[in-house]
C-alpha cells in the first residue's frame, strides 16, 4: 500500500471522472455497462431549459459529494433526440438512474435540493458496500435463469426484509413468481409495493410482464390466428389476436411487427390498443434491448409520418 509523507495529501479525484457528457454513440458505454459496477444518473437536458440551469448543477454537487460512488451522464436532448425517445422522455428536466444496466429510479421536473440529496444519497447507498446486495441480487437473477425461480423468490424476498424499498428487488420477485407460473402471487407482491418505488423502472417492467402472462394464458392457436389474418388482412381484432398469440409463444419481434402493421393501418382502433400493446410489450423488455429498440424507432416514425 502506497504510503504518503511530508505531510502530502492522495489527489483528489477530478469532478470529470464521475460527471460526463454521454451521446447515442456512447450511451451503451458511459451509462448501461457503467451502471453495472456503480450507479449512473442520468440528466437529460436542453440549453435553453431554465429549470435544467438550476437542477444540473445541484445534481452535480451532489454527486461530486460522494467522490466516484455514483456517476452522472449529461444527456442533451437536443443532440440526442433518439435516446430521448427511446426513453420516453416526454419533458425536461428529467432524470435517470440506471443500476445494473437498467433504469431503477426517477423524476421529472426541478424537485427541492433536499429532494435531491436523498435520491443521490439513496443510489450511492445502493451501489457501495452493502453487505453483499449487489452479490445476492444478481445470484436471484442467476436462479431465474438457471431455472430456479422459487429460490430466486425467495432470495429476493430476503432483500426486501432488509430494503423494504428496493425496487429491482420488487421487480425480482415478480419475475421470479411469473417464471414459477404463479400469476396470482405475483399480483399479490406487485399490490403490496411501497408507493415510492411503485413507479420505478424495475417495478412497471414486471407489472407489464404480468399483464403479457395474463393475455398469453388465453392465447388462441397460432396457425388458426394467421390463417384468420391472411384471409383478411384489414382485420384488426384478428391481427391483435394474432399477435397476443405469437407473443405467449415467445415469438417477441413478429408480435411487434403485426402490432405495428396494425398501427399503422389504424392506429385509433380500439381506443389505440395496438400502440397500448406495443408499449406494454417494450416496457416488459430491457430498454437496451434490440427489439425494443427498433420497435421504439418505428413506433415513433409511424406516430409523427
Amino acid at each position: 500500500m502506497a504510503m504518503l509523507f511530508d505531510g502530502a495529501a492522495a489527489p483528489a479525484p477530478q469532478t470529470a471522472d464521475f460527471i460526463f457528457d454521454a451521446t447515442e454513440a456512447n450511451f451503451m458505454a458511459e451509462v448501461v455497462e457503467k451502471s453495472m459496477q456503480v450507479p449512473v444518473i442520468v440528466d437529460f437536458w436542453a440549453p435553453w431549459c431554465g429549470p435544467c440551469k438550476t437542477l444540473g448543477p445541484q445534481l452535480e454537487a451532489e454527486v461530486a459529494r460522494h467522490k466516484g460512488r455514483v456517476l452522472m451522464a449529461k444527456v442533451n436532448v437536443d443532440e440526442n433526440q433518439m435516446i430521448a425517445a427511446q426513453l420516453r422522455v416526454q419533458s425536461i428536466p428529467t432524470v435517470y438512474a440506471f443500476f445494473q444496466g437498467q433504469p431503477v429510479d426517477g423524476f421529472q421536473g426541478a424537485v427541492p435540493q433536499s429532494q435531491i440529496k436523498q435520491f443521490v444519497d439513496k443510489l450511492a447507498a445502493m451501489g457501495g458496500d452493502d453487505g453483499g446486495l449487489a452479490d445476492a441480487l444478481e445470484a436471484a437473477e442467476a436462479m431465474i435463469t438457471e431455472g430456479a425461480p422459487e429460490d430466486a423468490a425467495e432470495t429476493f424476498a430476503a432483500i426486501l426484509e432488509e430494503e423494504p424499498e428496493n425496487a429491482i428487488a420488487w421487480g425480482g420477485l415478480v419475475r421470479a413468481l411469473l417464471a414459477a407460473k404463479e400469476l396470482d402471487r405475483a399480483q399479490a407482491e406487485l399490490d403490496r409495493v411501497p408507493a415510492a418505488v411503485a413507479s420505478a423502472a424495475p417495478v412497471e417492467a414486471a407489472r407489464a410482464q404480468l399483464q403479457l402472462a395474463r393475455q398469453a394464458a388465453s392465447a388462441g392457436p397460432l396457425d388458426e390466428l394467421r390463417q384468420k389474418v391472411e384471409g383478411d388482412p384489414a382485420d384488426p381484432q384478428a391481427r391483435f389476436d394474432y399477435a397476443t398469440a405469437l407473443h405467449a409463444g415467445g415469438q417477441v419481434e413478429e408480435a411487434v411487427d403485426q402490432l405495428l402493421e396494425s398501427f399503422r393501418r389504424d392506429r385509433e382502433w380500439n381506443d389505440g390498443a395496438a400502440k397500448a400493446q406495443l408499449i406494454t410489450i417494450f416496457d416488459a423488455m430491457k430498454p437496451t434491448d434490440p427489439v425494443a429498440l427498433k420497435g421504439r424507432r418505428r413506433l415513433s416514425s409511424l406516430i409523427f409520418s
